[in-house]
């Protein structure tokens, strides 16, 4: 079986040097580019992109593509703040994102992933239909470009985002699995979670946190290995599904400490690989 790439995800800005500085301080092949302003994603700046991605060898494995408007983390605003799920900004980010699918193709990402936000759970909810055919026309959009769509996950229940990928039925949907958010979310233990999706698992997030302890805030990211992700129960589950990486780690912060957290997150995940 041929070794899982490590990769760490890194903000998109026009300053491509910074952009890509923590992927050639790490040393790692590969990375996801996350942007959360779409109007700069221009051809210019994916030429460029392209250019320093040649030119530290580094496979950009995903594009990671955020909207526009308010975004609220916890449990009370992020329902009505966070991806497609809000009505009144649905069809801007829909727009949004296929901005971002366009993005991909130019850089020569295979995929592009995204929170959908927090899915209804019961599919009679009247909104239910009108967000999965919201989801199905990017999805749509992007297997014209032959992209694959990727669910991040976080928001939603392992079930709940089962059924939405088997209703919308577009054959190029999948799951970048954040272990660390399901956690934080409150939503399954990662590694249960893979009985439920696990074939659908196309990239993942390596980041780790812990579970929420009151119902109006999310948990807390940790540094990978200080949390409540079982790794090495993980990387297990994922190699019977046939994962195959690539593995991106993940630390939300910034500076020396996020530098020396994912290298420390390298040396950790590199037995598991």
């Amino acid at each position: 079986m041929s070794k899982m790439k490590l990769g760490v995800i890194v903000g998109l800005s026009e300053n491509i040097a910074e952009s890509f500085k923590l992927v050639s301080d790490v040393g790692v092949p590969t990375c996801q580019l996350c942007c959360w302003n779409p109007p700069i994603l221009t051809p210019q700046l994916a030429a460029r992109v392209v250019e320093a991605s040649k030119k530290l060898d580094v496979e950009v494995s995903c594009f990671w593509a955020g909207h526009t408007g308010r975004a609220v983390w916890n449990f009370l605003e992020g329902p009505t703040t966070i991806g497609l799920v809000p009505k009144a900004t649905r069809a801007q980010r829909v727009e949004e994102l296929k901005k971002g699918a366009d993005f991909a193709k130019l850089i020569g990402a295979p995929s592009i992933a995204t929170h959908v936000g927090f899915l209804p759970e019961n599919p009679t909810d009247a909104e239910y239909p009108p967000v999965v055919a919201a989801i199905r026309e990017l999805a749509m959009y992007c297997k014209e470009l032959k992209l694959d769509f990727l669910f991040e996950t976080g928001q939603e229940t392992p079930v709940t985002l089962l059924r939405v990928i088997e209703d919308i039925g577009t054959g190029n949907l999948g799951i970048n699995l954040d272990p660390a958010n399901l956690i934080l979310y409150g939503k399954a233990n990662p590694v249960d979670a893979l009985d439920v999706f696990g074939k659908y698992v196309k990239g993942l997030h390596a980041k780790d946190g812990t579970y929420p302890v009151n119902g109006r805030e999310l948990g807390h990211e940790t540094p990978l290995g200080e949390g409540k992700v079982d790794f090495p129960k993980l990387f297990a589950g994922l190699k019977a599904y046939g994962f195959k990486g690539p593995v991106t780690i993940e630390r939300e912060i910034s500076g020396d400490k996020q530098r020396e957290d994912v290298i420390k997150a390298c040396k950790t995940l590199e037995p598991l690989l």
